[in-house]
């Protein structure tokens, strides 16, 4: 079960460091537009020399979904698949207080040897590194940015920004959150082992409205499936 049992993440994960100093490398010339399959086979060529004005964020619940993401950051570019080792997924509700938007536990990472965590690596350009912070509610403290070490499906690491919600007690994700991330997981062919896990996550069974945005998300999602 990927809610488990009240552990929270007390240590601190690597402290997110200034975006502001690129990784060095000559500057390359871009390589023609790919389809997403074969950019996330390219030996990740589009990544050498980094452009400045973006950076790396690694998404592993609602914004795993490409709509999702879009409503704050319309400049996120899918780049890959990627894990997370050694963290586990968990739902919680930030010091207690149920999510306004969502209506159950919101998802977080922990440290946890031996467990992994798969999401989306999203490019993104730096403009909407403040939206992206706000709809993580790190202005109010739920969640923190840290830095991460994914592994790409090819064995290569990348660097990326997440989040992570300190001070939460465990509480059981709505279905309606649970279904934004099932469908994103689903959209950007996140491994079926791990989808499998995500769909048999537990709900809290709440039957009402979420906020009018993703309403429209899962209705405009849906007709897409049927």
């Amino acid at each position: 079960s990927l809610h488990g049992g009240g552990h929270w993440a007390r240590q601190s994960a690597t402290a997110w460091r200034s975006l502001s100093a690129p990784p060095a490398a000559p500057p390359e010339p871009r390589a023609a537009q790919r389809s997403r399959g074969d950019m996330a086979n390219s030996g990740f060529d589009f990544l050498a020399g980094q452009e400045e004005d973006c950076f790396l964020y690694f998404a592993y619940g609602s914004n795993l979904l490409r709509a999702r993401i879009h409503l704050r950051n319309p400049s996120a570019e899918f780049c890959c698949v990627a894990r997370l080792q050694d963290f586990k997924l968990h739902f919680g509700n930030f010091q207690g207080k149920t999510s306004e938007t969502w209506h159950g536990g919101i998802a977080t990472i922990f440290q946890s040897p031996g467990d992994e965590v798969w999401g989306v690596v999203w490019k993104m350009n730096k403009s909407h590194l403040s939206s992206l912070d706000k709809q993580e509610g790190v202005n109010s403290g739920t969640y923190v940015p840290i830095e991460v070490t994914v592994h790409t499906q090819e064995g290569k690491e990348i660097t990326c920004r997440s989040y992570q919600m300190k001070n939460y007690e465990s509480a059981l994700p709505s279905p309606q959150y649970k279904k934004v991330i099932c469908m994103g997981a689903k959209e950007n062919g996140l491994p079926l082992e791990y989808q499998k896990k995500l769909n048999g996550i537990e709900t809290n069974d709440y039957k009402g409205k979420v906020s009018e945005e993703i309403e429209d998300i899962l209705k405009k999602e849906g007709t897409k499936t049927h």
